[in-house]
């Protein structure tokens, strides 16, 4: 990639991060296919908070082992690849290279087929539209983007209550009708391409006024949203969040998981948090891409 005609104010980093231990998840159904896209949201989601367009992804997948001759595992391999595809088209961006290693008892897990899969992103801003948080100001509309499932963080957690309840084959239960770990392992939404466009990515034009933005993963709400409102001293109120999934509540129940620990560890529905000024534009740039967005509260003074 050339990069020798960015204008002068062109601003270059890069992320880094993995899917934690939402893998076990795959491990225990043999359904690998959804991964790349908890992959991708945890680092493609993170550099959008920032104002900033990801463009190329890395990766690097260490395995257990990729089999022999009497038990290849090339099908789990296709179904990794197969999720890595269509997880960059969902977030726009070139994937140009990788590392694919067997380290043996270095990695383990539940099934024979272990592995563990981190990446990395560069992405380009324009200096005048980074979002830094010093924007948000006393008024603005806090917009939540719906996630269904946990994306890629708290697995831990929730592995915990699930054996609490059903004991090590867990994965086998069901919840009204419904495998619980396939529950679970249902993917990451990827926010990227609406938040692009939402800024104007680094050339065009945008659609509304953004003012900070929190991806609410590991620490949840408290954490992510107070440091998204730090820089401007600001505090938030929020009357109508979006409801946690069913998973989520029924891991409360089972594993006597309090609100606060709940809210401190899962996102409880909201993947992203936007302040805005400008909240119906906001909103009509999610509908564009299928998705489920409001309202939620707003900025206070404290």
């Amino acid at each position: 990639i050339s990069v020798g005609g960015l204008p002068k104010n062109s601003y270059a980093n890069l992320g880094f991060d993995g899917t934690g231990s939402k893998l076990e998840l795959g491990e225990r159904t043999t359904r690998h296919d959804t991964v790349a896209y908890d992959l991708f949201a945890m680092v493609c989601d993170d550099a959008v908070r920032y104002g900033a367009e990801p463009v190329l992804v890395g990766s690097v997948l260490d395995v257990r082992s990729l089999g022999d001759d009497d038990s290849s595992y090339i099908d789990f391999i296709k179904q990794l690849a197969t999720g890595y595809v269509g997880a960059a088209k969902e977030a726009n961006v070139a994937i140009v290279n990788g590392e694919v290693a067997e380290i043996g008892a270095r990695v383990s897990g539940y099934s024979p087929f272990n592995y563990n899969w981190g990446a990395g992103v560069l992405w380009f801003a324009r200096k005048n539209r980074m979002i830094t948080g010093y924007d948000v100001k006393e008024g603005d509309a806090l917009v939540a983007l719906m996630e269904e499932g946990f994306r890629s963080n708290g697995l831990s957690l929730f592995r915990k209550a699930m054996q609490e309840k059903y004991g090590d084959e867990w994965h086998l239960a069901t919840y009204k009708g419904k495998n619980i770990a396939e529950m679970a392992l249902h993917p990451s939404r990827i926010y990227t391409r609406a938040i692009v466009e939402m800024f104007g990515g680094f050339y065009g034009r945008p659609k509304a006024k953004i003012h900070g933005i929190a991806h609410i993963t590991g620490g949840g709400i408290p954490e992510k949203l107070s440091g998204m409102l730090e820089p401007s001293g600001n505090g938030a109120d929020i009357h109508d969040p979006f409801e946690p999934s069913e998973l989520m509540l029924h891991s409360q129940e089972v594993g006597r998981i309090t609100d606060e620990e709940a809210y401190k560890t899962w996102n409880m529905g909201q993947g992203m948090i936007i302040s805005t000024p400008e909240p119906e534009k906001a909103m009509a740039v999610a509908e564009e891409y299928s998705i489920d967005s409001k309202v939620i509260g707003q900025v206070s003074s404290d």
